[in-house]
């Protein structure tokens, strides 16, 4: 895969007006208004006697938090009752009730409203699966244990949520129900085998011996994957921290292992999320009990060399499975949690975790301490009451809320790769992308991507006296099957030398990418983060490469790109280290000249419109002269059509492109909407294509 990207400043663009108003300067007949916060902290309180039963009948005033020392006032109480010996709920009256969905929605967790009070006096378990890295019969063997307990074990107090990983998104398949019906439904519908190719490779004396002269290190992408598995974990527990109730996650997985202290960092982010969001993890080894061979089972590959003698191989095996226990272990216990580990009843993790949550009270206050560092807060609760022997079990403390000026790099990675994750789109920075597609041979697109930003919207920084701004970029393409083909990760600073904050709100910023991908479906999410504020902003679109190679009716053209200005590429501002390779392969990039796509298709009367595409023939033994025209319409009327031109020039490729391109001089037509429509014609095969998009002329 190639890829390349840079960020380039348009020459010409739509003026925006407005009055600029200082920043302590009141608008005028308008009022100045003042904008407050408050930090609310649930903390779930489980107060049990000397026999382990739990005590109820207390109220606010029979305790007493503190934080940090400070002490703190009880602004929210709530007991929760939860039976210690729960009934089961009525079985299910026919095995025809469970309707099996075609396709899986996508629902949300909702918070509760105060008056409904649909979580209170019930357990809340999340049913989350790691589909990314459970082997096809580890998830058989998670998906069976689910439907046991849901099937036999559910208790009439229990509301079950089921989450999915898969695809590099976290996915709420059903909120919180009770209804066994609708869940096993769930359960049977979800594919097995869907969302893998994330297992995890390891370089050392365990790994198979391929025969291979020289073997690619796999440590930086298995980095990569244990982030990403970590930082989906911490998206789904602050899902689940809307709700004020305890929470269990019940984590499916097949061991995940960190590689040294390169995942510490997100590590330590998803227990505190944890945390924050009062979620306890309960990790579930789906591998179940484990005999495992001394040099690895038959799923794999021998080793080879002296490791396989010396013993070097068989402690490698047995350290690797180890570790990915171990990582599992942390969650669980950093968050009060416990772990099933080694054994081939994975329903009764689900039941642990179920039984460890009895009655408790909610304690919600508003901390006095409202800086914005990101440092720990210890909370101490204690009962008033003198003479009474209890014990109390709640969250010893939390991380403070953290401002965006004060994170460092891997707080600002993980906030982008978070934010990758969700499934609803930000919008503090608005994105407009166009996406284009030129065939380099028979099976090879080149696909470039240009996005657009307002410049009003992005905050200057001065860095040695001169202004400039930053920008984070983060995209992904997935195809239909929601595996990822390819990624880009930039950041740029795009220096403005002599630009003002008032002229930089007339000027929109444009990042360019491109990648090379195959015919077919694709989803892109691209995020784009002002590094001087962090809003950040989603565009999210699904686009499709056809295979121009089957296109028999009509000619084969690529995508139609319709510009406003062409810029010297030296005054493009470079962002990442340029890939000649893909320079070269770029159809906009001719003769020193950068034809920059205008991806909101908005034109000025007086000026010029540059219309670029290219034909391809196939099948042609030689290439054949080709006509091609532009027309504007306004409604059904005609208002432009430029004439005739013979293209007779081929490139010197088995493709026999043939570019196509106008200057197209708008005159003083009216300021309006019109429909530009692109004809190509092959006089001989009698073969046409047609091509038709709107644009908006302004004065």
């Amino acid at each position: 895969m190639r890829i390349t990207g840079r960020i380039l400043l348009p020459l010409f663009v739509l003026s925006v007006h407005g009055q600029q108003v200082g920043q302590n300067a009141p608008l005028n007949g308008g009022s100045i208004t003042f904008t407050t916060g408050a930090q609310l902290v649930i903390e779930t309180v489980t107060v049990t006697s000397k026999d382990g039963k739990p005590v109820s009948g207390l109220t606010a005033k029979d305790f007493a938090v503190t934080e940090n020392g400070a002490p703190q006032s009880i602004r929210f109480f709530e007991y929760q009752t939860l039976p210690t010996a729960p009934e089961l709920p009525a079985e299910l009256s026919k095995p025809a009730d469970i309707h099996v969905y075609d396709k899986l929605s996508h629902v949300r967790i909702t918070p509760d409203r105060p008056d409904a009070h649909r979580y209170k006096d019930h357990r809340l378990l999340a049913l989350y699966f790691d589909m990314t890295a459970m082997p096809a019969i580890d998830q058989l063997r998670a998906l069976a244990a689910a439907k046991k307990f849901v099937g036999a074990q559910m208790t009439a107090t229990d509301l079950i949520a089921i989450m999915r990983y898969s695809g590099g998104a976290v996915d709420v398949l059903q909120d919180f129900t009770n209804d066994r019906g609708r869940l096993l439904s769930i359960l049977e519908t979800m594919i097995v085998g869907e969302g893998q190719g994330f297992e995890e490779d390891v370089s050392d004396a365990s790994s198979a011996d391929t025969g291979a002269a020289f073997g690619q290190d796999d440590t930086e992408f298995n980095i990569f994957n244990a982030d990403r598995q970590l930082s989906a974990l911490q998206t789904a527990a602050t899902m689940l921290g809307q709700l004020s109730e305890k929470k269990s996650l019940i984590y499916f997985a097949s061991g995940m292992r960190l590689n040294r202290l390169n995942n510490q960092a997100q590590l330590h982010a998803t227990i505190n999320a944890a945390l924050r969001s009062g979620v306890t993890f309960w990790p579930i080894d789906a591998r179940g009990l484990v005999a495992q061979a001394p040099l690895g089972d038959a799923s794999q590959g021998s080793a080879g060399g002296v490791a396989m003698y010396s013993g070097a191989s068989a402690l490698a095996v047995t350290t690797n499975f180890q570790q990915s226990q171990d990582t599992l272990y942390a969650l669980a216990s950093d968050t009060g949690g416990k772990t099933l580990l080694d054994n081939n009843d994975l329903a009764l993790g689900i039941v642990q975790a179920r039984d460890a949550v009895s009655s408790y009270y909610v304690i919600g206050f508003y901390t006095s301490n409202t800086a914005p560092d990101g440092k720990f807060r210890r909370i101490k609760i204690a009962l008033n009451k003198s003479g009474v022997s209890t014990t109390l079990d709640y969250r010893q403390g939390y991380y403070g809320a953290k401002q965006f000026d004060r994170f460092n790099g891997a707080d600002k990675e993980r906030q982008l790769e978070d934010a990758l994750m969700l499934g609803d789109p930000i919008t503090e920075l608005t994105i407009a992308m166009e996406i284009d597609y030129f065939q380099l041979n028979r099976a090879e697109y080149f696909v470039p991507v240009v996005a657009k930003i307002p410049g009003r919207e992005l905050v200057l920084a001065k860095s040695h006296g001169a202004e400039h701004t930053l920008i984070d970029f983060i995209g992904e393409v997935k195809d239909e099957y929601g595996t990822t083909i390819t990624n880009v990760r930039d950041k740029v600073s795009a220096r403005l030398t002599g630009t003002t904050s008032a002229e930089l709100a007339k000027r929109p910023i444009e990042y360019e990418t491109a990648f090379t991908l195959l015919p077919g479906k694709y989803t892109i999410k691209f995020l784009a983060r002002d590094d001087q504020t962090g809003r950040i902003g989603t565009f999210q679109t699904t686009f499709v490469i056809p295979d121009l190679n089957k296109e028999v009716q009509r000619i084969a053209i690529s995508s139609v790109v319709l510009s406003s200005q062409r810029v010297a590429l030296q005054d493009a501002l470079y962002s990442v280290k340029e890939n000649k390779a893909v320079e070269e392969a770029n159809p906009l990039e001719q003769d020193g000249q950068k034809l920059i796509p205008s991806v909101t298709r908005v034109f000025r009367s007086g000026r010029d419109m540059y219309v670029y595409l290219q034909a391809y023939e196939h099948n042609a033994a030689a290439p054949q002269p080709l006509l091609a025209f532009v027309t504007l319409y306004r409604g059904s009327t005609k208002v432009l059509e430029t004439n005739p031109v013979r293209i007779t020039n081929a490139m010197n490729n088995r493709l026999k492109t043939m570019p196509i391109s106008f200057n197209i001089a708008l005159g003083d037509l009216p300021r309006g909407e019109y429909n530009c429509q692109i004809t190509v014609l092959d006089p001989d095969s009698r073969k046409a294509a047609f091509w038709q998009a709107p644009i908006v002329v302004v004065s």
